[in-house]
């Protein structure tokens, strides 16, 4: 993954790394065993991780069911600071298992079962500083060469459609950013040119289908009154973009779900109405037909049954990396 972009994949069925995102192949032509090398070390962490799933059971004193060990390494690098971060961690059934510290460069169990793996690693110095020496200079490097390659997709700018909505009149009112990339964004109320956060709530940036983002701010304006509602803004910030994009708290450009429910009122209303005045008319007429023959009951005898079945259907994800 690249920025939360997948690049390459790699599964037990295939047995075979393959690349996610078009620009890759420029990957490849610039290192024709690109796929092959991951192929290869994709294998030997699935061996590995096949070994180690049992260890770990073992310790827990497992036998039987379904369990899921997961490893996550990488790096971040900031390219204005250009700071570098490294982590390496392992979790086992969903709970951290152990994780890799760079400043004492060695080893946190949180689970006494993996303490015997900590002391282990720790004393494994060679270990330790080829691990440190990836995720410092290795992995650093190779993201550079993804952000290279990828440019047009990874470091593209997009600025956001901003919309106003409140379900009701007495709802907070969201300030709400859709489509924007990258995910490095900054969304905000102002009073009278003032950031201030009372009465706010901000959401998480979240991804949408076409690689974008969007976040959503609300603001609770139960305490302030109609005509103070110009003294308010929604701020967005997008980094690499030195404008800001201002969007004034104006009623008259709030999207609400009143107006559509008022309609929906009328409409039942109205068929109700209809029903209404359907039955009477029928009942006039049967009065009408009926007036000159004696009640006569039902030859058959209607009952109306339901089967309802149910169907459970589990799913179960596992994520599978390597140890």
């Amino acid at each position: 993954m690249v920025d939360d972009l997948p690049v390459d994949h790699y599964d037990s069925n295939t047995e075979r790394a393959q690349t996610k995102q078009d620009w890759m192949t420029k990957v490849i032509a610039n290192d024709p065993q690109y796929l092959d090398r991951n192929t290869q070390i994709y294998l030997g962490h699935q061996q590995i991780f096949k070994s180690n799933i049992e260890i770990v059971k073992q310790r827990f004193n497992q036998t039987g069911g379904v369990h899921i060990v997961q490893w996550m390494y990488g790096c971040e690098w900031d390219d204005e600071t250009k700071e570098v971060n490294g982590f390496d961690q392992y979790s086992y059934d969903g709970e951290d298992f152990l994780s890799f510290d760079m400043k004492t460069e060695t080893w946190i169990a949180p689970q006494q079962q993996a303490v015997i793996t900590k002391h282990k690693w720790d004393n494994n110095k060679a270990l330790i500083t080829q691990y440190k020496n990836y995720l410092t200079q290795e992995c650093p490097e190779w993201l550079k060469k993804y952000l290279n390659y990828g440019r047009s997709s990874l470091m593209r700018t997009e600025l956001p459609s901003v919309s106003l909505l409140q379900k009701t009149s007495s709802s907070p009112v969201t300030c709400h950013a859709t489509g924007f990339h990258p995910d490095r964004a900054m969304m905000f109320w102002r009073k009278d040119g003032e950031e201030f956060h009372e009465g706010v709530d901000e959401g998480e940036i979240l991804h949408n289908n076409d690689g974008t983002f969007q976040k959503s701010v609300d603001l609770d304006l139960t305490s302030v009154p109609p005509e103070d509602w110009k003294r308010y803004e929604c701020v967005f910030q997008l980094s690499g973009v030195n404008e800001d994009q201002i969007t004034k708290l104006d009623k008259a450009v709030i999207r609400t779900n009143e107006a559509g429910n008022h309609i929906i009122i009328i409409t039942v209303i109205a068929a109700v109405v209809l029903v209404v005045v359907l039955a009477a008319i029928g009942f006039l007429v049967y009065k009408k037909k009926t007036a000159a023959k004696p009640y006569l009951p039902d030859s058959d005898t209607f009952s109306r049954s339901s089967d309802e079945s149910s169907k459970n259907v589990s799913s179960s994800t596992g994520l599978i990396k390597t140890d």
